[in-house]
């Protein structure tokens, strides 16, 4: 039978630690919240002694959320446990997490201590914490690199004196996986009270080595998990939600369980990297945009023949719709003909193969193949291409930003005008008056290709049609252009019969 695997979020703590990202008091109970439906167990609201906003933060949290054990980090020093006690005052379940570093380098060059002392200041703090709350973690931090006699010696006596969770981090994401299981094999072997507290996993990204690392740390005994949503956190980030929970939902013979709600992942995901201002990037794995896209000819064939050819996860197992099949140069007969049926165009035999011809030879041309290109490749097999054309735009700003866009819709033309509180917004707003899908822009991000005052902006847009994502692409010296053509460029890709037009 399998055992539960605690998942223990520290988005809102480590995770909010990088650098531009973050976050305030009503956008942290937006996170919680999220995490909450998401089936965390724990969530790590703040480290309340370093400031006056970490501290509400953690209060707010508190009476926001009900399920999670509402956590709340400090160092082994009492005045820092003690303001770690009073921001959990509302918690319906709260945990101190409280330690030290293990590792030769932090007792020497950090804390300037003993080995000994460390023993007893750790110690010390798990007592005190106790006073406040029954439920204590404490964390030896650097464990990776520490002496594993020294760890063995360390861990016993905090759990003698209360804790019921002792954390294991590879704070500098030093470990190898094998390394890193041994660490916790060696805890379950040689620690004779292991079996009063919870084992648990922290492990950063610096080699790349953190869900790996997790997992092993799982393999061996460990049933808590620390880690962020998108991997984000110090450095190169730490242990991402995502991929340790399916790496699990996908490997059964690790026999353990979570309570998380996996659909809600993606979601979940978007809104982080939304409030956070932090992109996922395309290829991270689980999340990311390109997590169930394919290109390949031969994996598109797979793909649409029996999706578990190349998909070891069903995209609706984390939020997604469905995969993406992605026209290029790569494309085989099988991905251009899936497009062609979602367009309502049944091409068979010679009249497929003359297309498909034509298609390789725009797709080495153009990198991006979109519906307006199909529709113009088979033109002369229907009677009627009706697609949207972006003819004019024109922005300007006074006291307001005003923007007017011309659009041919099929065999109509629309001029529409609207104002926003920037161009793009403006010229955005324009076009969804002449076309009315309802979509929402879930995603929109700008990037520099060249360098300079005249620098071309690529623009990558991502929309949300009921549960169905369409993606836009467009580059100009003019972002504010690049985004309309971008942005049309998208809703090109729905099916006509979903447009309500003006």
């Amino acid at each position: 039978m399998s055992e539960k695997l605690w998942i223990f979020d520290t988005t809102l703590r480590d995770g909010e630690q990088v650098p531009g990202c973050q976050l305030n008091t009503q956008e942290k109970i937006v996170v919680a919240k999220a995490l909450e439906e998401l089936g965390v167990d724990i969530i790590e609201a703040g480290f309340p002694i370093s400031s006056p906003g970490d501290f509400n933060s953690v209060v707010e949290i508190s009476k926001a959320v009900s399920n999670p054990i509402i956590c709340a980090l400090s160092r082994a020093v009492e005045k820092d446990i003690e303001v770690a006690a009073q921001s959990l005052k509302f918690a319906k379940k709260g945990r101190i997490h409280t330690g030290i570093g293990v590792s030769p380098y932090h007792i020497q060059y950090k804390l300037r201590s003993t080995p000994e002392e460390i023993i007893a200041r750790g110690v010390a703090a798990v007592k005190f914490a106790r006073r406040f709350v029954d439920d204590v973690e404490f964390y030896a931090e650097d464990a990776g690199r520490s002496e594993p006699d020294f760890l063995n010696r360390i861990i016993e006596e905090v759990i003698k004196a209360g804790a019921t969770v002792v954390n294991i981090p590879d704070t500098t994401g030093y470990c190898l996986p094998e390394q890193y299981g041994g660490i916790i094999a060696s805890l379950k072997n040689n620690v004779p009270n292991i079996d009063k507290a919870i084992i648990a996993t922290h492990c950063h990204n610096d080699l790349g080595m953190a869900t790996a690392n997790t997992v092993a740390g799982v393999q061996h005994g460990a049933r808590q998990v620390e880690v962020t949503i998108n991997g984000i956190g110090e450095r190169a980030g730490n242990t991402s939600m995502e991929e340790v929970v399916m790496a699990i939902k996908c490997h059964k013979s690790i026999e353990v369980h979570s309570d998380i709600v996996t659909p809600r992942i993606y979601n979940t995901s978007r809104l982080v990297s939304k409030l956070m201002n932090m992109p996922v990037q395309p290829n991270k794995a689980i999340v990311g945009r390109n997590a169930f896209a394919h290109s390949s000819g031969i994996h598109q064939d797979g793909v649409l023949k029996h999706r578990e050819n190349y998909e070891i996860i069903d995209p609706k197992d984390v939020g997604v719709a469905e995969s993406t099949i992605v026209l290029t140069a790569r494309s085989g007969r099988a991905a251009l003909k899936h497009h062609l049926d979602a367009l309502g165009v049944e091409l068979e035999g010679e009249a497929l193969r003359e297309v498909y011809e034509e298609f390789l030879i725009l797709a080495d041309k153009k990198r991006d193949i979109g519906r307006k290109d199909l529709l113009g490749l088979v033109g002369k097999f229907i009677e009627e291409s009706n697609f949207i054309e972006l003819e004019k735009v024109n922005y300007s700003s006074s006291d307001t930003i005003n923007a007017t866009v011309s659009l041919k819709i099929g065999n109509e033309s629309h001029t529409t005008t609207a104002h926003g509180n920037g161009p793009v917004d403006a010229v955005l707003k324009a076009i969804e008056k002449s076309v009315k899908p309802t979509v929402e822009l879930e995603e929109f991000l700008i990037q520099a290709i060249t360098h300079g005052s005249d620098d071309v902006a690529k623009v990558h847009m991502r929309l949300i049609k009921g549960d169905k994502p369409y993606y836009g692409f467009a580059s100009h010296t003019d972002i504010v252009l690049a985004s309309a053509q971008a942005f049309v460029d998208a809703l090109n890709k729905i099916p006509v019969k979903e447009y309500a037009t003006a």
